[in-house]
């Protein structure tokens, strides 16, 4: 079945148009990621922060660290 712009919603577009930036951007500059490896350290940090994340957790407020950092 092929639906019709008007037939999805707004976040389905903007989900639509976002994948496709997306593709297109790996197919000219290729996955910048590629052919990286990923420590023990780095993926166990990504595991917690997807566990956080998972429970509802949420990091620092943008204007929080900038404060933090002293970048105002």
């Amino acid at each position: 079945m092929t639906l019709k712009v008007s037939q999805i919603t707004v976040d389905e577009l903007k989900e639509l148009i976002g994948a496709a930036v997306e593709q297109k951007l790996v197919e000219l500059f290729g996955d910048p990621d590629d052919g990286l490896v990923m420590n023990d350290a780095l993926h166990q940090r990504f595991l917690q922060q997807k566990k956080e994340v998972g429970e509802g957790e949420r990091g620092e407020l943008l204007d929080d660290v900038i404060a933090r950092l002293g970048l105002t």
